[in-house]
């Protein structure tokens, strides 16, 4: 009778469109027991090969939010909202003492792990008088997951209280200095004086497999001052997350 086991094997990593990938091979163990000498060539060592499968390991890029000055003022923006077909504009928030923008999309494993408490968190906040609107600039020739169309579908399915809005062009997300998804650039506004960067930070410390709890605290903490009128204290940790999938031949 044989036994066999399997214990992998790592080839040299190749790259795939800024993702890295490993291809892992399995090395087989074979253990007889046999009272016959036995051959690679004999039929009975031939019937207990295990088949060798190769599996790819894929590792998604990991990418922090580069600092923003604060008091940045918002840039301009007019993006359509695929769910409803609305262009929305950065004026249509011109009431608000508060407006939440947020880079998120519809792939991104980050972006995924907070959905519902974004969800939970934006309703709360935008009942006391927070603007919030949400942007996906990812490019849809390398992504067409991020397309209109299922970012329709994806809005309906989180009940998004907020517009989710294409930034086909990508121009936008430059203009804001956008990275990663999920980034989050809390503005506040004083009067007639444009929206300027209060908070441009985390939205906790919870990852992925992080077994932290996702709290929403960063934020939270952020949105309660700026809708009080306090100085925020805490330190403004970055955002990490996916980067943002630029189109072929561009970036940021």
């Amino acid at each position: 009778m044989a036994s066999a086991g399997l214990a992998g094997a790592f080839c040299p990593a190749t790259t795939l469109s800024g993702v890295t990938a490993r291809l892992v091979a399995p090395r087989v163990t074979t253990t007889f027991k046999s009272s016959s000498p036995l051959t690679l060539s004999s039929p009975s060592l031939q019937r207990h090969k295990v088949p060798v499968r190769r599996l790819l390991q894929v590792r998604a890029a990991r990418m922090e939010s580069t600092r923003a000055s604060l008091g940045f003022r918002a840039p301009y923006f007019e993006l359509p909202e695929p769910l409803t077909g609305k262009v929305w504009k950065l004026d249509d928030f011109e009431s608000y003492p508060a407006l939440l923008v947020m880079f998120i999309c519809n792939h991104c494993p980050f972006v995924k792990h907070l959905k519902k408490d974004i969800v939970k968190l934006t309703s709360f906040y935008m009942g006391k008088g927070l603007g919030v609107v949400a942007i996906s600039s990812n490019s849809i020739d390398t992504h067409p997951q991020d397309g209109p169309e299922f970012m329709a579908e994806d809005a309906k399915l989180f009940n998004y209280p907020f517009p989710y809005l294409f930034d086909e062009t990508q121009d936008v997300a430059r203009a804001f200095g956008a990275v990663c998804t999920p980034e989050f650039f809390l503005f506040k506004k004083d009067g007639r004086r444009p929206f300027e960067l209060f908070y441009h930070g985390q939205f906790d410390d919870s990852r992925p497999n992080s077994n932290i709890p996702v709290t929403g605290r960063d934020l939270s903490l952020a949105i309660d001052c700026v809708l009080s009128g306090q100085h925020l204290s805490i330190a403004q940790k970055p955002s990490i997350g996916c980067s943002i999938k630029w189109h072929p031949g561009k970036s940021s």
